[in-house]
């Protein structure tokens, strides 16, 4: 692996960095992005396996090879099974293939999603670049393809690899075909897989990353997770109102969580959670991420504009998959405005999509 320079790293990989990107990856993964935990764990991993390198983005040849790699599948399925192994092995999947990659990169900001490709860098010598196809989790994969699927003659090739094999629900899929489609295939394969499965995919010059991707979104992440660690060193409530004073959010209200319906369907997360406050209730949807928010029946907030909960028992974000009911939390609402978003996530077509599926028309524009 070729060693960077500092000016060419975008931050060094410690102990302390992982658990900074992960808590504020997972805010700005809105509900979805994956655990801190799993997170956290892959990030150690990599560092004790090899040397992972994040690199600025204009550290890369504008003609360079980027790779999208990532996760897809629902967070609370319960016969998800992915190894870390399973993550290099969907990059090996493209490489044999004739794809010559300069960086990864991950499609997201989550959780888990922050640190998508760490692993792989560690083992194969491939560095990770700090332009993330979204800036915030999204759900669906075009939405992290970063406008690729309005390209004209653009060709998807996606790799996916993972399932449990003592359960015969391993599975290993590669194909090419059109954005939409091959998205449609790999989330058809996490499924198979028991719900969840390691991507690698979109092959494309950094330069068009650099014009539709979310440049620096993994800093903004590593920064905003400082910034929640040390309001968690006052009181979950001085974290909440960290985060949402360093992205320019509010904090819409505190309360105990009512109710919670949550169905996984079609390789989604998909339901609802009430919040009850002093004042009134709140409440979200969600599509593995937070979708809307409304109070007492008026729209506050609608994807992309990023909503999280923060639980007031530790300071910490909350996934969709994690909500239990009677947990006190904190509603978080950042503008879009705020977010340092990709391209794929400011599709109209996309965002019908999502209005679709959670059934909250209106407001549905970026």
């Amino acid at each position: 692996m070729r060693r960077y320079s500092s000016k060419e790293i975008a931050f060094p990989i410690t102990e302390e960095t992982i658990d900074f990107i992960v808590v504020g990856g997972c805010f700005l993964g809105g509900g979805g992005g994956g655990a801190m935990e799993a997170g956290r764990k892959l990030g150690r991993l990599a560092v004790e396996v090899g040397i992972p390198q994040v690199l600025r983005p204009d550290a890369l040849p504008l003609d360079g090879t980027v790779v999208t790699v990532s996760a897809v599948g629902a967070p609370a399925a319960k016969n998800q099974f992915c190894t870390p192994m399973d993550y290099v092995r969907a990059v090996e999947l493209l490489t044999q293939r004739g794809v010559r990659i300069s960086a990864l990169n991950t499609s997201e900001n989550g959780g888990l999603a922050s640190v998508n490709g760490w692993f792989q860098s560690a083992v194969l010598g491939i560095p990770v670049v700090d332009a993330p196809c979204n800036g915030r989790a999204h759900p669906m994969g075009t939405m992290g393809s970063m406008g690729l699927h309005r390209v004209e003659g653009y060709h998807s090739v996606q790799a996916a690899t993972g399932g449990d094999p003592t359960k015969g629900f391993y599975t290993e899929l590669v194909v090419s075909a059109s954005i939409a489609e091959a998205s449609r295939l790999v989330r058809q394969a996490s499924i198979s897989a028991g719900g969840m499965v390691a991507v690698a995919r979109n092959p494309i010059p950094m330069e068009y990353v650099m014009k539709n991707g979310a440049p620096y979104a993994l800093s903004q992440a590593l920064e905003l997770g400082r910034r929640i660690q040390k309001g968690r060193t006052v009181s979950p409530q001085k974290a909440a109102g960290e985060a949402a004073d360093f992205l320019g959010g509010r904090v819409v209200g505190e309360g105990r969580v009512q109710e919670v319906k949550l169905e996984t369907k079609g390789g989604f997360d998909v339901g609802v959670t009430i919040v009850q406050t002093e004042r009134s209730k709140l409440e979200l949807t969600f599509w593995n991420e937070f979708m809307t928010l409304e109070q007492e029946g008026e729209r506050l907030g609608t994807f992309p504009d990023l909503i999280a909960l923060m639980d007031l028992s530790t300071g910490l974000p909350l996934p969709s998959s994690d909500l239990r009911e009677g947990q006190n939390v904190a509603v978080i609402l950042v503008p879009k405005a705020n977010l340092i978003l990709g391209s794929g996530v400011k599709d109209p077509e996309l965002l019908k999509e999502a209005e679709k599926v959670v059934g909250k028309p209106g407001g549905w524009v970026c």
